[in-house]
């Protein structure tokens, strides 16, 4: 087992993921290694937006390309910690008032 796949078990492990949900990133995962024939954490924001898209227009199912887009993204932005416009964060969608709110709460 590399390194870095090691990391991401670890990683999920940490953030409680389920023991499916790990293996469908893993194999997420895996398939871009492949497809790019390189690892992972050697290819760029432009690669994997490449990889992406080519999953959507070649037909994945829905399913298929949310776990491969969430896969991905966890190994990114919380294994690699690489802060990447692909995937972005969710925007709030309560109201400025509500989440000025939380905050003063702490």
């Amino acid at each position: 087992m590399s390194p870095l796949r090691a990391r991401m078990i670890e990683d999920m492990t940490l953030a409680g993921l389920a023991a499916g949900t790990q293996t469908v990133y893993i194999q997420a995962v895996r398939r871009l290694a492949a497809h790019y024939r390189r690892s992972p954490d050697q290819l760029s924001e432009e690669e994997v937006r490449a990889y992406l898209l080519g999953l959507r227009q070649n037909g994945a199912a829905r399913g298929t390309f949310k776990v491969s887009q969430y896969g991905l993204r966890f190994l990114y932005c919380h294994t690699l910690e690489r802060v990447w416009g692909l995937f972005g964060e969710k925007k709030d969608r309560r109201s400025p008032s509500e989440a000025a709110a939380s905050v003063a709460l702490g």
